[in-house]
């Protein structure tokens, strides 16, 4: 059982939980994601890491509220425990692999929407302890949606807050920003990391495209073993079929196929859905244990 030591409410439909899972805390790196089981039937919800604290063998996480189950997760308070915490899984950030010195040369943009702020953080506060600066544009669909504003400000270089209503900051998309520093505040980018919704993240590398930046994006199709052996998570890159889950979740955002992604995420919520995909995708439906031929 993995004890809850902290539960809170960020904003609307949106919580924050410390969870007590030492091996897990020990072991993860930016990037990565759990995936957790409330009870023995519960079904298993993937997650990624917001933080984690290695000497107090905690892990941070951030979820919205949409479905049955995570609306059931919100009720969860101080003291409950999840039955299954599983972790870390997937691939680390690709940040954390290059040269230290070679990072603070890089201009590095982050670009987070909505609840895509929670894994955005643990990349820049891990840049910030390396003594490497980044900027960061947080995007949400009004003030009351906006998260981890403060957290954020104190590990980013510089921090950049829009909201599409214009409640809060300014008004606009996290592209309106982006574009507006690019073109009329003279900031030049060799990276752009961008995590959010599907639709954002699209349109997010069509701009970047066009500026000329290369661009990495967290992928968070719908997942259920986290594997590779479900084959929900499939993605098409470039020529080429990958598995959110343990090919990922961040891949080169100009090779991702974003409307083939969102038209498997609409399909697979349905069995006949699922069918037609497992028809249609043949052989490469499922993938990643290294056994299947």
């Amino acid at each position: 059982m993995y004890k809850i030591l902290k539960a809170e409410k960020l904003a609307e439909k949106i919580y924050l939980m410390d969870v007590l899972a030492p091996r897990v805390a020990k072991h993860c790196q930016p990037g990565q994601f759990v995936i957790v089981k409330m009870d023995e039937k519960g079904e298993r919800i993937p997650l990624t890491i917001c933080d984690y604290n290695r000497e107090a063998g905690t892990i941070t996480i951030v979820f919205q509220s949409i479905g049955a189950s995570t609306t059931k997760m919100a009720e969860l308070k101080e003291g409950d425990c999840f039955e299954d915490f599983v972790g870390p899984l997937g691939c680390a950030s690709e940040l954390v692999h290059e040269d230290i010195e070679e990072l603070k040369k890089k201009k590095i943009v982050f670009i987070a929407g909505g609840v895509g702020t929670a894994p955005v953080y643990p990349q820049v506060k891990w840049l910030h302890e390396h003594g490497v600066d980044a900027d960061v544009i947080i995007g949400a669909k009004n003030k009351d949606m906006l998260i981890l504003e403060e957290p954020m400000r104190e590990v980013a270089g510089n921090l950049y807050v829009t909201t599409d209503d214009g409640s809060y900051v300014r008004k606009g998309m996290g592209t309106d920003v982006l574009k507006d520093l690019v073109n009329n505040e003279g900031k030049k980018y060799d990276l752009c990391v961008a995590i959010g919704p599907l639709i954002m993240m699209k349109f997010v590398c069509l701009l970047t495209k066009e500026l000329g930046i290369p661009t990495v994006v967290s992928m968070n199709p719908i997942m259920v073993d986290g594997t590779g052996m479900c084959g929900a998570c499939r993605l098409q890159v470039g020529d080429e079929i990958k598995f959110a889950c343990v090919d990922g979740p961040e891949f080169d955002g100009h090779k991702v196929d974003f409307d083939q992604a969102m038209k498997r995420q609409q399909m697979y919520k349905t069995e006949e859905g699922r069918a037609m995909l497992a028809l249609t995708e043949g052989d490469t439906h499922h993938g990643g244990c290294g056994h299947c031929n």
